[in-house]
């Protein structure tokens, strides 16, 4: 499975290099320098496949988290809050 992978991606460099008592890792190595590794131990054949073809499709760059504000169209159904709406509690 993994000399045809290789055939069909021609641009990827495959190497397989023993680690005794060590678990499984493929690793990319992109161009920006970054690399990722990612364990395949107790993986099936198919399921390493799904881990290479992840490791090509990425593009190396740091994973980043998209904290946007959600904007939307329709006004509030509440209404915008006040703290001087509504009952004043006495203590």
């Amino acid at each position: 499975m993994l000399p045809d992978f290789a055939k069909r991606n021609p641009q990827i460099e495959i190497r397989i290099s023993p680690r005794p008592h060590k678990h499984p890792v493929i690793k990319g190595h992109y161009i920006n320098g970054r690399e990722k590794a990612i364990c395949v131990r107790n993986l099936e054949v198919y399921e390493v496949l799904q881990k290479a073809n992840l490791l090509k499709e990425a593009s190396g760059e740091k994973l980043r988290r998209t904290n946007k504000p959600v904007l939307s169209t329709n006004e509030s159904v509440r209404g915008i809050w006040s703290p001087y709406h509504g009952d004043m509690k006495q203590i």
